[in-house]
């Protein structure tokens, strides 16, 4: 069996051990409760022998979680992770479909709040109304498998902006670059304005009239429908406008370019795990992989 720090120092460097040690603290419980649950319904009832009869796990949750943040950060295949901890293959899958899905759910963290996550929309937008923050929010690509001739809805992934097969995550940070929340993937041919109605961004901006969020000029609709609030950059001005007018449209797209390059920023940190840079497994399991790794990224920044 190897050495869990040394091996977490080795090839795991995007998280520290004060981080690791409180996502031990923090998942432990959820995990054992889920173990449990799926031996009671294995059994189909209460336990007949005493607690701690019967096998023992040979890969303890710390090694499956430390498992995991390698192959989320480093994408090795599982096959080389059961090799480095002395256990087979398809124990590393097991462990790694678990961790992942309990990473998912934590959501994302904020800046001083230890105690708070956040979860869905309507608690970035409850959470950026208490606080007086202005919202960025943007989508992006990541590239995956093109599905098999004959399956229905194949054309769905393909985006036309980069002519290739993607799926679309959409993510909203703070003015620091701060990850606040990520949505459940969807096929790279939805639009970005129509991905975040169907969230329910409709909603947030009727119930918390204060905040604004900075869009790009893919959400003119949401800024016709929410003015005030959905905020895009400026039309540029007909030709032959007055000089002066067009001095002036171009200050204000750079100030808006500039306040909304934060989320920009946020993006390019989940893009820096190599799982994000191209998909190459099933795409029912980008999901959970992208929030998952949307809260480990928000666990650093919160920090900052």
């Amino acid at each position: 069996m190897v050495n869990r720090a040394v091996l977490a120092r080795r090839l795991f460097t995007g998280i520290s051990r004060r981080h690791l040690a409180c996502l031990i603290e923090e998942l432990a419980v959820p995990w054992q409760a889920g173990v449990a649950g799926r031996r009671h319904a294995a059994r189909g009832g209460m336990r007949k022998r005493a607690e701690g009869a019967g096998a023992r796990h040979r890969l303890v949750f710390v090694d499956r979680l430390v498992a995991t943040l390698i192959h989320l950060r480093h994408d090795l295949p599982h096959a080389v992770l059961g090799l480095l901890f002395g256990v087979d293959r398809s124990t590393i899958t097991r462990a790694v479909g678990e961790i992942r899905t309990l990473l998912a759910e934590r959501g994302c963290a904020v800046p001083n709040r230890p105690d708070l996550r956040l979860r869905t929309l309507a608690d970035v937008f409850a959470y950026a109304q208490a606080e007086g923050i202005e919202l960025r929010l943007d989508a992006t690509g990541i590239q995956v498998r093109r599905p098999p001739a004959g399956r229905g809805g194949r054309r769905a992934f393909v985006s036309g902006k980069k002519k290739q097969n993607t799926m679309k995550a959409t993510v909203v940070a703070d003015w620091r670059g701060r990850t606040l929340w990520t949505d459940a993937l969807r096929p790279g041919r939805k639009h970005d304005a129509t991905a975040a109605r169907n969230e329910g961004i409709a909603i947030c901006f009727q119930h918390f009239p204060e905040v604004e969020v900075l869009l790009d000029d893919g959400c003119l609709g949401l800024s016709r429908d929410h003015r005030g609030q959905a905020v895009t950059p400026p039309r540029k001005p007909r030709p032959g406008a007055l000089p002066g007018r067009v001095e002036q449209w171009e200050r204000d797209r750079h100030a808006h370019s500039s306040d909304r390059i934060t989320v920009e920023h946020a993006l390019a940190d989940h893009k820096r795990w190599k799982q994000l840079m191209r998909w190459t497994h099933r795409r029912d399991r980008l999901s959970d992989t992208y929030r998952a790794i949307a809260g480990l990224v928000s666990d650093r920044t919160s920090s900052i």
